[in-house]
């Protein structure tokens, strides 16, 4: 089984939207295995965005994480991560195939609803990042 993490985002979570996007999860075979609300700190943003940080959006993505609640699950599913980026669609919502989470209720290509792991070794740090195994149900 792989992991994955999705991270429903400040966005999503200030239009109440969550409840849908879980259902989506569990409704595509995902099993949740860690879920938490919380408020990023700049430190935390800044340390789990870390591989953008020479990129000249790092500042505006640590600041609209750190915006409001948030929502990290922890996924579990046979090819999770390549399953999950394909529920959620295209970064720019735009450009996202109909039925997918962005394409739902994102709000921009900044403002995307949802994060998703882009790799099964970064579905394993990113996992980490938030639910230590201890934590793993």
């Amino acid at each position: 089984m792989e992991r994955t993490l999705c991270i429903i985002k400040p966005d999503a979570v200030k239009k109440n939207v969550q409840g849908n996007i879980i259902r989506m999860i569990s409704e595509n075979g995902f099993r949740i295995i860690g879920m938490r609300l919380i408020k990023l700190t700049s430190e935390q943003a800044g340390k789990f965005y870390a591989i953008h940080k020479e990129r000249p959006f790092f500042k505006d993505l640590v600041e609209f994480m750190t915006s409001g609640a948030c929502i990290p699950i922890a996924l579990e599913r046979e090819n999770a991560v390549a399953e999950w980026r394909k529920l959620i669609g295209a970064t720019d919502p735009a450009e996202a195939e109909e039925g997918t989470i962005r394409k739902l209720f994102a709000n921009s290509k900044s403002e995307n609803a949802v994060h998703g792991s882009d790799s099964v070794e970064n579905g394993k740090i990113e996992v980490g990042f938030f639910f230590p195994e201890s934590e793993i149900i």
